[in-house]
């Protein structure tokens, strides 16, 4: 081996060296917690997005179907509330304020007086 192919070997081997450095350089940025949060938010963003236009192109195609099924959300979410005040129509028990605790309060400081 020559002087010369021996100087063209390291020059190479450098040049290869340098690439493999700026790799490793560029997989260690992409690769960094806030780099990979950015683009874990970022995806969450689309995604959000995109579901948010089916959500609204499915309101503006089917608006009652939509309301409807929102109302039965709501009575769901009231259905305790809803139960009470049924109850209490049924008993005839309807014309308090629905603070049973602070009724039986008022009662018993009145009696230690």
């Amino acid at each position: 081996m020559s002087l010369a192919e021996i100087s063209a070997a390291r020059k190479a081997a450098l040049q290869a060296k340098n690439r493999l450095d700026r790799t490793l350089a560029a997989v260690q940025h992409r690769l960094s917690p806030g780099n990979l949060a950015e683009e874990a938010w970022d995806g969450v963003k689309d995604k959000g997005a995109d579901m948010a236009e089916g959500a609204l192109q499915a309101v503006k195609s089917r608006p009652k179907a939509v309301s409807l099924a929102l109302g039965a959300f709501a009575l769901f979410l009231a259905r305790a509330p809803l139960k009470r005040a049924v109850t209490r129509l049924i008993s005839g028990d309807g014309e308090g304020d629905g603070n049973d605790k602070g009724d039986a309060e008022l009662s018993v400081s009145e009696g230690v007086s």
